[in-house]
């Protein structure tokens, strides 16, 4: 049976759902007033939020420069090593991918082709953090599946343009960015304007109102997924030192004071030694503000009786990052099943996956593991079929064999028309022929 050290403390009843609330509502009514205003409801919501009201949100190819410039060489250089790798993982991802044609039977061909979508609009957060990451993750990986046109979104950050965000969607081949945030960007990018081309997918994540829009806009455009708080869970045994477990749990904490850190260990005194150093760590982290309530709220520390167990509780969480600290980490690839994405040994950590390592940091949330991966190449891309019967033989045993299952279902219309290929290449009769007083051309 589960031992809990530290369970989440609970928080003010009710305001979760009221703010759920407040929040669809406000999102539903700034993408209605875009639908109906367009460029200028977007201007107002934007001087309204952000207070940025420039003369244009797209920024020129000149601008782009002068932005980029000011951006210091080591800066860039560590965006342009942490875009290689993304682009050489997604690459091998997309590499995978194999469009193929099978001759099913003589003269009957079944196909598969994987198409990029046409056109992606990329939301690059800049709320508490500028997350120029989320620039690689989502406009890097468009182009490595070939999406013709990437429009990016990062907000200015209290007024100021975020110029490393901008080099970094520049320099992951963007082809259009706008210096605009929020709802209205999100909006504007899926519903278009006049100076918004619509796009056909909408990738990134965002904050509780960017995620409302996503959901609510989803099906007029396709999304990645509904990103909700970043979550962290370690697996750790008595190999595990207290320390790591300690930072690494507070490395996602900082994300925001919703953020879910939980350990799942098989050691009661590391449990208890990994609290003591979370206790201890917590004053002198600058983002405390986050990391504080995070942890008092969402964290937890539960000690197990084996790693079997630590393994299948960990499924039932689905977390979107899982650390393996233990002393056979590769273990956990063959015992889990639920998870964004996997952090193997005390060599690794999942900062390596939100930043530079190559693998996306856009990763299910909330439980949604249970049934999803994350961003990757492949969701940019359509995997279609198609069909073509060149022998008349097959197409009208086809036929035959098409016509008895629709009449099955009742579908006579389907019927009909493999009969009609039953008769015109099988030299059936057509059983419907009085009621069509005619047949096809032989």
């Amino acid at each position: 049976m589960p031992k809990n050290l530290k369970a989440p403390e609970p928080r003010t009843a009710g305001t979760d759902a009221t703010n759920a609330t407040a929040v669809r509502d406000t999102v539903a009514g700034v993408i209605a007033d875009i639908r109906a205003r367009g460029d200028a409801a977007v201007r107002e919501y934007s001087e309204k939020f952000d207070k940025w009201s420039p003369k244009e949100f797209r920024l020129s190819a000149v601008q782009i420069d002068d932005i980029v410039a000011t951006v210091p060489d080591d800066v860039l250089t560590d965006i342009r090593n942490a875009q290689a790798n993304i682009r050489r993982f997604a690459q091998h991802q997309r590499d995978s991918l194999h469009d193929f044609e099978l001759e099913m039977e003589p003269g009957v061909f079944l196909g598969q082709r994987n198409l990029p979508v046409s056109a992606v609009g990329a939301y690059v957060p800049g709320g508490r953090y500028p997350l120029v990451a989320s620039a690689h993750m989502t406009i890097v990986t468009a182009k490595v599946a070939g999406v013709e046109r990437v429009t990016a979104c990062t907000p200015p950050i209290r007024g100021e343009v975020p110029a490393a965000t901008i080099a970094a969607m520049h320099l992951a081949g963007a082809d259009e960015i706008f210096l605009l945030g929020g709802v209205q960007a999100v909006a504007a990018m899926a519903v278009g304007t006049t100076t918004f081309q619509k796009v056909d997918l909408l990738v990134g994540p965002g904050n509780a109102y960017v995620a409302e829009a996503k959901r609510q806009l989803f099906g007029e455009v396709g999304i990645d997924l509904i990103a909700g708080p970043t979550e962290i869970l370690v697996i750790a045994d008595d190999h595990a030192d207290p320390f790591v477990v300690a930072v690494d749990l507070l490395s996602q904490a900082e994300h925001g004071p919703d953020s879910p850190a939980i350990l799942i260990t098989t050691s009661e005194s590391l449990g208890r030694a990994v609290m003591h150093e979370v206790d201890r760590l917590m004053p002198g982290l600058p983002t405390a503000d986050n990391a504080s309530p995070a942890w008092r709220h969402f964290g937890q520390v539960i000690v197990v009786a084996s790693l079997d167990e630590a393994y299948a509780l960990a499924d039932t969480f689905a977390a979107e990052h899982v650390e393996i600290l233990t002393d056979n980490p590769r273990e956990a690839l063959a015992k889990m099943r639920n998870y964004g994405a996997l952090f193997l040994g005390e060599g690794t950590c999942v900062s390596y996956g939100d930043k530079v390592i190559g693998t996306n940091h856009t990763l299910p949330t909330r439980g949604a593991a249970r049934y999803t991966g994350g961003l990757w190449v492949g969701k940019y891309l359509k995997t279609v079929t198609y069909q073509e019967v060149t022998n008349r033989e097959a197409s009208a045993e086809i036929g035959r064999f098409c016509a008895r299952a629709c009449r099955v279902e009742l579908f006579e219309g389907h019927a009909r028309a493999g009969d009609v290929r039953a008769t015109k290449y099988g030299g059936d009769a057509l059983p419907w022929a009085d009621a069509a007083g005619s047949g096809p051309r032989r």
